[in-house]
């Protein structure tokens, strides 16, 4: 193995699994409520995080890691002679990357490469298991950042969202719209283009409904996708979550399908029932 530590945030939603076998360093976003701070996924997780929202009412603020985090994360890695890839959160979604790319200056030029995904959740995640598979082929740090910026674009990442609450509580929906969303039964299903959460399509009916409307691109699309892995991220799925293994796993032949749990951030922008399906296309 090449002496490159691969870093990420928390909102690539990795399981703690994938995290220790492929050795990655998370760097947390923080979830905030009122004067509490929380870093995502250490300080509080998932099911904190909705206890939290029911006792106040309302979601928590969140924000990026700030470029004295990334220089604290990055030193012990460089003075012990690593060099570091870091792939970040969406810049059109947050901070993150260019504050990491403050961060970078403080150190010697080409130890560090910063890598916008241009995506969130496990569609990060995605980018960061490929760059430890290159560095575990061999790959130098130019290699490797080459690599995933050709990736980048490949990456394909939808979700449903079960409830409007959260986005009306964010302040990204109105009460009308919430209303007439909830009456009207309207699931919206997310997608990322060009690094920004869009509304692909607005399904009206019962969730197993819009889950198989989701289901639609990934088998029309099943010959074109990278089949090392693919990503089930939810926040409480619940029984979509085993249907979606189960679909995929009859209908696309994908060495590995993993379901992990989305952090805080995604979880309080997109609240309970969420679940997405994320994979790269060749």
């Amino acid at each position: 193995m090449n002496n490159i530590k691969i870093f990420t945030d928390s909102t690539s939603d990795l399981s703690k699994e994938l995290i220790d076998r492929n050795h990655i360093a998370i760097i947390p976003l923080y979830v905030t409520f009122d004067d509490e701070i929380y870093r995502d996924n250490m300080d509080i997780d998932q099911l904190g995080l909705y206890r939290k929202i029911d006792e106040l009412n309302k979601i928590p603020k969140t924000s990026a890691p700030s470029p004295q985090d990334f220089v604290d994360a990055f030193k012990p890695h460089i003075d012990r002679g690593d060099d570091i890839i870091y792939i970040g959160l969406s810049s059109k979604m947050s901070a993150t990357i260019q504050n990491a790319n403050i961060a970078k200056e403080e150190f010697p030029n080409g130890r560090i490469s910063i890598i916008d995904s241009h995506n969130l959740s496990t569609g990060i995640g995605l980018l960061v298991m490929k760059a430890c598979d290159f560095r575990d082929k061999g790959m130098n740090i130019e290699e490797i950042s080459e690599n995933i910026q050709q990736l980048v674009p490949k990456v394909r990442s939808t979700f449903i969202i079960d409830t409007l609450e959260y986005l009306h509580l964010g302040g990204r929906l109105s009460a009308l719209q919430n209303l007439l969303g909830s009456a009207l039964r309207i699931k919206p299903v997310i997608k990322v283009v060009d690094g920004e959460m869009t509304v692909a399509h607005k399904v009206r009916g019962r969730k197993s409904k819009v889950v198989d409307y989701m289901l639609n691109d990934p088998l029309i699309n099943a010959e074109n996708i990278d089949p090392s892995r693919i990503f089930i991220t939810h926040s409480q799925g619940g029984e979509s979550v085993s249907y979606l293994k189960e679909q995929l796993s009859i209908n696309i032949n994908a060495d590995d399908i993993h379901i992990t749990d989305a952090g805080c951030v995604i979880s309080s922008h997109c609240g309970p029932g969420t679940v997405g399906i994320l994979y790269i296309e060749k």
